[in-house]
């Protein structure tokens, strides 16, 4: 098994005689063009957007944001969309500079050293897996409100139920033997279901938003309450209440993973980066005012466990509303599909410079499909492992949930630190030509602050989000390993990558 790395991999010949100018890029990294590159400018913004998915996240968790910070929880929105654009900024810069598959590992340990960089990549990956995880559970928010027979465990609908958690489980696996079947087949399967998800998501929101503000029951100075927090005081409303907008605008650096099918990519993916966040960012902000504003009561409880599901089907009926609901259903399929592809290319590109175990397999690459089929096979079986835990107790959603946060984020702040110092050492240049000619995309003067304050934000919130507060994360007691799940999950992570890379080492001395 080979075991380069980022730093001292070497060109292999492209496969024609005649490579193009994308062809070649990748090659002055050292690495020969295997992937497909058959994706557009639109099919890269969705590849971003599918990931992001503002229909699966904020479906997902507007009950749990609703639950502990109430109305108010709505301006943790806005603020989480600004400190996201700081990171993305950061990570436009680089997808120009970085047009590679694996984005946070490569650019991470070109920032920084290999070994960093490693576990930069490792932690996001597995933080990966744990998303794909947590939207396959969104399902569970959804198809039970169009039809009481997609409740195949059990009568209770409710997440937080016991019935309502191993249903979830139940969809989530079916959900991902699907996403699984499609990122074996074919890059031009994937990239025209991506595609065409996306575009329902974004009529289906558009919609939403349009039809909640047009059956809107109050006025938009509601958000300025706490009324039926769980969570006192407005500081700490709000810290939790922006885990909702916190899980929703993760994923946008999903541009930058597909850099290696993308055509142009040093052009192309530092703006569909920026505009997938943008454009997810503005129609998830609309959606949970729209739901507030539309909600037929903040106070009789519907909202803190059905969320937004129950105001479209009692607000705008049954018909219009499980017409939209099943909008929703094809955006978390296509972003579990996303996010699905995310991992496999994070994965194979880690195991091209073998840096995993059973790097040859991993790395492989089906010449007909253009697809990575292993990794594939891995995430699926992995994401649908964890859903096993929704089994055990429905604490497990929450946990799973806000554990796939902080590992992402995590893995942001490790490319953000590095580039931030290499930008403060006058190490990072701005120069440079895309594949048209132009200027590659720079902050310029606005470089230090902007980096400065993207890695301030995601620190800071990395530490909101794995505080281990009982009441949020073992509201009930006596489940003291889902309080600190989290911060377990993330020791084992560690824990286990510290035991691979000593193993690695004796190996290789050996």
């Amino acid at each position: 098994m080979t075991t380069t790395s980022p730093s001292d991999v070497r060109p292999d010949p492209p496969h024609s005689s005649t490579p193009s100018p994308d062809d070649r890029s990748l090659a002055e990294f050292g690495y020969p063009q295997e992937l497909h590159r058959s994706l557009g400018r639109y099919a890269s913004f969705a590849a971003g957007f599918s990931f992001i998915s503002v229909l699966t996240t904020v479906f997902q968790f507007f009950a749990f944001g609703y639950a502990f910070g109430g109305p108010v929880f709505f301006w943790a929105w806005p603020a989480v969309l600004v400190g996201q654009l700081l990171v993305a900024a950061c990570f436009a810069e680089l997808a120009a500079r970085y047009p590679i598959s694996g984005a946070i590992y490569q650019w991470s340990s070109r920032l920084s050293t290999p070994v960093f960089g490693w576990f930069a990549g490792w932690i996001m990956v597995i933080g990966q897996i744990v998303v794909v995880a947590a939207a396959a559970l969104a399902l569970q928010m959804v198809l039970p409100a169009i039809w009481s027979g997609f409740q195949l465990v059990g009568s209770d609908p409710a997440p937080t139920s016991a019935d309502g958690a191993a249903n979830a489980a139940v969809l989530g696996v079916i959900l991902l033997v699907l996403t699984t079947l499609v990122n074996v087949l074919d890059n031009r399967v994937l990239s025209l279901v991506n595609r065409v998800g996306v575009t329902a998501e974004i009529i289906g929101a558009v919609l939403i938003i349009v039809l909640l503000l047009t059956h809107s029951e109050r006025t938009p100075s509601i958000t300025f309450h706490t009324t039926g927090a769980a969570q006192s005081g407005l500081f700490g409303a709000l810290l939790v209440g922006s885990f909702t907008a916190a899980y929703v605008m993760i994923g946008f650096d999903s541009a930058g993973e597909m850099s290696e099918e993308t055509r142009n990519p040093r052009r192309v993916a530092p703006r569909t980066i920026l505009t997938a966040l943008g454009s997810a960012g503005a129609l998830g902000g609309l959606i949970v005012l729209g739901g507030l504003l539309a909600a037929p009561s903040l106070s009789d409880g519907h909202l803190s466990v059905d969320g937004l599901s129950y105001v479209l089907t009692s607000s705008l009926g049954d018909g219009v509303g499980k017409a939209l609901l099943a909008d929703v259903v094809i955006a978390i399929t296509v972003a579990t599909l996303a996010i699905q592809t995310a991992a496999c290319r994070m994965l194979f590109s880690m195991a091209r410079d073998g840096q995993l175990p059973f790097a040859g397999r991993l790395a492989r690459v089906n010449p007909r499909t253009g697809m990575p089929t292993v990794p594939a096979l891995v995430v699926g079986i992995l994401a649908a492992a964890l859903l096993l835990l929704n089994f055990a107790s429905p604490e497990a959603f929450l946990a799973i949930g806000t554990t796939c946060i902080v590992m992402l984020y995590l893995a942001y702040a490790m490319v953000t630190g590095p580039l931030l110092i290499r930008r403060i050492r006058g190490e990072f240049t701005s120069s440079g030509t895309d594949e048209e000619g132009g200027q590659l995309f720079s902050l310029g003067r606005w470089g230090i602050p902007v980096n400065a304050l993207a890695l301030l934000y995601g620190l800071l919130m990395t530490v909101n989000l794995a505080w281990p507060r009982a009441e949020v994360y073992d509201p009930a007691g006596g489940h003291w390993y889902f309080q600190w799940f989290t911060v377990l999950f993330l020791a084992a992570t560690l824990a286990v990558g510290l035991a691979w890379r000593a193993l690695r080492r004796r190996t290789s001395a050996g």
